[in-house]
């Protein structure tokens, strides 16, 4: 059963990530400007979904998405098994590739995909909390997306300058998943996030590719780090 449930998430990351590249490069815009009605050759992109959905002619490469997407899937699929919750994870994975390739072009997650997430993720997760077989709490999440969501809140209101408003907005939908598993799983998925983003920091550093003022974008390493809080709880 794990053998056919991992190859079909899989397939799942497979078609997700190469659903992305488009709605990547719509949404990489600077703070405050439309979204991208046009691919780079200048040929207007399609009304409704077809406008959002897929590749071609988007100015993205899906390899790498594509390999973000099969591998998160894949390893939660194997690791989490036929629980409900599953498919609350399955879900949120190529939201999250789509929400650090942005985060990674333009520094900053937008309202659009945050918010919406934060809400999709507490009521799929209300969803699973009915079903049987889930191994979760439904009230330690939403609590955990509070808790997490104040955390990050009150790091910008100390130190604006080192973190986005982005990352405040993301920080909810990241407390709800690893709070889903219990408050050691939230502080450990919370803290990998931020030593991945001191690692990079100093990677960049002692290579002379960024200094101090440097800006870099923290939602891939918040993403990464909630990941590895929810594959360790299903380890």
């Amino acid at each position: 059963m794990s053998v056919y449930l991992t190859a079909a998430a899989a397939v799942w990351g497979i078609a997700a990530g190469l659903a992305l590249p488009r709605a990547t490069h719509r949404l990489a815009v600077a703070s405050g400007e439309p979204v991208r009605a046009d691919d780079e050759d200048g040929r207007r992109y399609p009304g409704g979904p077809r406008g959002w959905i897929g590749g071609k002619g988007a100015g993205q490469r899906p390899y790498g998405t594509v390999l973000l997407c099969v591998t998160a899937c894949a390893a939660l699929a194997a690791l989490v098994g036929a629980r409900p919750e599953l498919v609350v994870w399955l879900v949120l994975v190529p939201l999250g590739v789509l929400l650090a390739r942005i985060d990674l072009a333009v520094f900053r997650l937008p309202d659009v995909l945050t918010i919406p997430a934060m809400a999709a993720t507490a009521a799929l997760l209300g969803v699973a909390a009915l079903l049987p077989g889930h191994e979760g709490s439904w009230p330690r999440a939403l609590l955990g997306g509070v808790v997490l969501g104040a955390v990050y809140f009150l790091l910008f209101l100390i130190n604006p300058a080192g973190m986005g408003f982005g990352d405040v907005k993301l920080a909810p939908t990241l407390g709800l998943a690893l709070g889903w598993y219990g408050w050691p799983v939230l502080f450990a998925g919370t803290f990998a996030g931020f030593v991945l983003g001191a690692v990079a920091g100093l990677v960049l550093l002692a290579t002379r590719r960024a200094n101090r003022k440097t800006p870099m974008p923290f939602g891939p390493f918040m993403l990464i780090g909630a990941l590895g809080g929810v594959l360790l709880a299903t380890a």
